[in-house]
């Protein structure tokens, strides 16, 4: 099989050789200078096409396995009650682990204050477009038509239409009992569609990575080096700090099983920056090497890689901060209080994408007044960390589908433990 642990440590070694690979040779093309041929045909022309179709293929994945799989999953749970419990739950967690990244991102960012020196002016009035209002922004929740929703990858209609599908054949008798089972059947030949291509997977990820840097390199980062690593420290707090011991005290697990079964998602969604072309291989982590139950892990992984955006938060965070202090602009206690708030509402509506967030603190930085065109001095270094935060949304979609699924009942002990795969 696919998932042997040959295969598996395999797969690992290959990703992360593909990166190593592609860092370097990206690293060397940008301090030699590429251009004519090389820029055309190597940077724009074969690493972007290896590049885009290995996400292509990815996200080709993404809205039916997400409909067919969170189908079975709210089928098998034949407890409404249970359904509701787990939504609760999740939910709970998802804005719980969001708030406090923001948290740690808003006093790392005062503490070690890494906007003070810039001494910006801005004579530039921004007209942000008007915000959907609440009612407007419950109601696009609920697809009037299920398949716009699929064409347009609308994972939050996505998510409403097939739980209620779900719910509906469990209450079919007879009849649902048999088109779950076509389900059932179908949601395994997807996940063995996830694991073939994820054998091209270091290939697509050399591409992106070399690719980035080429373009990037290392450059963009000095001028603003104390914004990168006080994001980057955050994030890695959070990811190493947060999550284990919310692992550890709610879920009573050991972090370590975790951790290492979650690199080859984390690494693939490090290389994309995008958690949503992830979604693929971190269910199937969740489901076959975390020992996740697929009635939980159907539901909480694709919810978690549509509004758990705790790496989006603690870069808006962050960033809200470095803007203020760049501008000499005081935003006060309640300014922040206002970010922590609007972050937190924010991320549900992020999508998982590359960059998306900057479109997001856009809004962040009207609600509490502060010159949006202060995102142009972070766009340098935000796609280096657009690949760091990607990893830590995966994470925290994992770690918060493990500690519900034991709640539950529905992680197996020793599956979650053992060294090798399922």
């Amino acid at each position: 099989m696919l998932s042997t642990t040959g295969a598996r440590r395999s797969l690992t070694f290959r990703i992360l050789t593909g990166m190593l690979l592609g860092l370097i040779v990206g690293i060397a093309l940008n301090q030699i200078g590429v251009q004519g041929p090389i820029e055309k045909y190597l940077v724009g022309g074969l690493f972007a096409i290896g590049g885009e179709v290995f996400l292509a293929s990815l996200k080709l994945l993404v809205v039916p396995l997400v409909f067919v799989s969170l189908v079975c999953g709210t089928a098998a749970l034949d407890d409404i009650a249970k359904l509701g419990r787990v939504g609760g739950k999740t939910m709970a967690l998802y804005l719980t682990t969001t708030a406090i990244a923001l948290g740690l991102a808003l006093t790392a960012a005062v503490i070690i204050q890494p906007g003070v020196g810039f001494e910006l002016h801005t004579n530039t009035e921004f007209v942000a477009a008007p915000a959907p209002s609440l009612v407007e922004t419950v109601i696009n929740l609920f697809p009037s038509n299920p398949i716009r929703a699929m064409s347009q990858g609308n994972m939050i209609q996505i998510i409403i239409f097939s739980g209620l599908l779900g719910v509906a054949i469990t209450m079919a008798g007879a009849a649902g009992t048999r088109v779950l089972a076509f389900f059932n059947d179908f949601n395994e030949i997807i996940m063995q569609l996830v694991m073939i291509l994820m054998h091209f997977a270091p290939y697509g990820v050399f591409c992106l990575i070399a690719r980035v840097f080429t373009v990037e390199g290392f450059d963009a980062i000095w001028p603003l080096a104390q914004y990168f690593f006080v994001v980057l420290g955050v994030l890695l707090l959070h990811a190493f700090v947060t999550y284990p011991l919310l692992l550890r005290v709610l879920g009573r697990l050991s972090p370590l099983p975790f951790l290492r079964k979650m690199r080859d998602p984390l690494a693939l969604a490090f290389s994309t920056a995008s958690s949503g072309a992830t979604l693929p291989l971190t269910l199937e982590t969740a489901e076959h090497r975390l020992g996740v139950d697929n009635s939980i892990a159907s539901f909480t992984i694709p919810l978690g890689a549509t509004i758990n955006m705790d790496g989006t938060a603690i870069m808006q965070g962050v960033a809200t901060v470095f803007i203020a202090q760049a501008y000499g602009i005081d935003i006060g206690i309640s300014g922040y209080l206002m970010v922590v708030l609007t972050a937190t509402l924010a991320s549900i509506g992020t999508a998982g994408v590359p960059g998306v967030g900057l479109v997001m603190l856009a809004m962040v930085l009207r609600q509490v007044n502060l010159p949006v065109e202060g995102i142009g001095l972070i766009i340098g270094v935000d796609r280096l960390l657009d690949m760091v935060r990607t990893a830590v949304n995966v994470a925290g979609d994992a770690a918060v589908t493990c500690v519900v699924a034991k709640s539950e009942g529905k992680l197996s002990q020793a599956v979650y433990t053992q060294n090798g795969d399922t």
